[in-house]
């Protein structure tokens, strides 16, 4: 450590080189504001270097701007990102290797993301944080809040619907006779986190609706429209611990619902005993996507690892493996004998259902791509083999894979953004939630091949994030960066 009087002096440096560098760039003349950008940068770079080479490491220099980063800056970018979405250093738990010297799995492409550039030839490997049940957690998680009912909820002629909006799942607009293809009943839903990626409502197979609104997780029954309790960061001061809920989804029996967070962190709820079951950290980094195979969860993150958990053992994770790009979307498929995996470039992988073992060298059996990300995706509930996926602002085509051939079976052009999609079983077609230019819900036939529109459901007035359908696919249930929930009578 340098004496008080060296670091007097290295600031008192540090001044004097700034007030010289602002003063002769003033002076400089440049053809452009790029070019001045680039050249001040690069003058500004080698001073710092040049003075201070004799007296230790510098200070860091600044980002260059106007488009001249050089392309390791964007690497330290990612890695600064993924270090404010990782949990703070002194909570975070001891890591250890999985089964003994196993590692998790290799990161492609001869760079480390959270160790800068290295060469192609080294190998880089990462291990999971250890697994933790809440009681062995450090920081307070989640915790369970009563429902808060509202009186004389009904927005009434003149009111002010913005000061009625800060209730979550409060009634805005309401139609007391119900017609097919109208929405029936609006709900506010403050704190919606207006983002593309993130997959934030699902409704279990008894019709319980679980929306996240920024921080905390609201649970509303369909049946009784009304709402269950919350969870929520501890109110208690010094436990609060924020984290941005960036996908949850219920287990197939309606059981436990598990949360997925910005920091990597997944938390499993049994709801009807009002308890958190386990805290998991799984992955480095943003939890994008969930699904679950019976009681197997498997998740998806930014780094493009996917996770196979049993929550029931003391060590959850039984097999990963590795997709090139970002994961986004994450299903099981309706007879769970494989798994797809949509990416942010547009990949659709087809995994089998052979989870076993932590390893880079498992492939997909069958890879597709369309010009967009594959954020809406779903398994066709009645015909097993295909599947449909939603392309992005760009694209906006709606497309029906056989997933057996690995090609396009039929398509239609949505001149939108597709956000959102699900199957209704029952009622047989299709359901897609889009964005600009008019924020509709479309239900389509799914007559194979023929794929056609059948209704049009507008009320929103942003793009529609989120769907969920009820088992019995009579409601559909529309979430959109509006803030606004729709319920719709089909």
């Amino acid at each position: 450590m340098k004496p008080a009087s060296e670091e007097a002096k290295d600031w008192d440096n540090m001044r004097r080189m700034l007030r010289d560098f602002a003063r002769k760039r003033s002076h400089c003349p440049f053809k452009g504001p790029n070019d001045g950008h680039h050249v001040s940068y690069r003058r500004f770079r080698r001073r710092i270097i040049q003075r201070s080479s004799s007296e230790g490491p510098a200070a860091s220099t600044p980002l260059a701007t106007g488009g001249q980063r050089e392309p390791r800056f964007d690497l330290e970018a990612v890695c600064q990102r993924l270090e404010l979405d990782s949990p703070p250093r002194d909570h975070e738990p001891a890591q250890r290797h999985l089964q003994g010297n196993l590692h998790e799995t290799e990161l492609a492409g001869g760079v480390s993301y959270c160790g800068g550039v290295t060469s192609p030839n080294t190998q880089h490997t990462f291990t999971a944080r250890k697994w933790t049940a809440t009681k062995n957690a450090p920081e307070q998680g989640l915790v369970w809040g009563a429902a808060i009912h509202e009186h004389g909820n009904v927005q009434q002629a003149g009111s002010d619907e913005r000061t009625h909006a800060l209730q979550p799942f409060a009634v805005l607009d309401s139609t007391s006779v119900s017609q097919c293809g109208k929405s029936v009943l609006k709900l506010a839903t403050p704190s919606l986190l207006n983002d593309y990626y993130t997959n934030l409502l699902d409704c279990s197979c008894d019709g319980i609706i679980a929306l996240a609104l920024g921080s905390s997780v609201y649970l509303w029954n369909s049946e009784t429209r009304a709402l269950v309790g919350h969870l929520a960061p501890s109110p208690q001061p010094g436990l609060a611990y924020l984290q941005t809920i960036s996908c949850l989804s219920w287990s197939r029996d309606g059981r436990t619902l598990c949360i997925g967070t910005r920091r990597g962190e997944m938390q499993l709820w049994d709801v009807e005993q009002k308890k958190s079951m386990r805290r998991l950290w799984s992955h480095q980094s943003v939890v994008m996507a969930l699904s679950w195979k019976q009681q197997l969860l498997s998740s998806g993150s930014v780094l493009g690892h996917i996770h196979h958990l049993d929550p029931r053992a003391p060590s959850p994770l039984v097999g990963a493996v590795v997709q090139k790009e970002a994961i986004c979307s994450l299903q099981w498929a309706p007879g769970e004998d494989c798994l797809a995996s949509g990416s942010t470039e547009g990949l659709l992988c087809i995994w089998d259902g052979d989870i076993a073992g932590v390893t880079r060298s498992h492939q997909p059996i069958t890879t597709m791509t369309q010009p967009s990300a594959v954020k809406a995706m779903g398994w066709c509930p009645w015909q097993r083999k295909m599947i449909a996926t939603g392309g992005g602002l760009k694209d906006g085509e709606l497309r029906i894979w056989d997933t057996d051939l690995g090609t396009c079976v039929t398509s239609a052009n949505t001149k939108s953004q597709i956000c959102s999609l699900r199957w209704a079983e029952k009622k047989r077609y299709l359901v897609t939630g889009h964005g600009l230019p008019h924020h509709q819900v479309t239900c389509w036939s799914s007559e194979f091949p023929s794929l056609s529109p059948l209704y049009q459901l507008r009320a929103h007035s942003d793009r529609v994030l989120h769907l969920a359908i009820n088992s019995d696919s009579t409601p559909i249930f529309s979430a959109g960066a509006d803030q606004h929930f729709h319920i719709w009578d089909m």
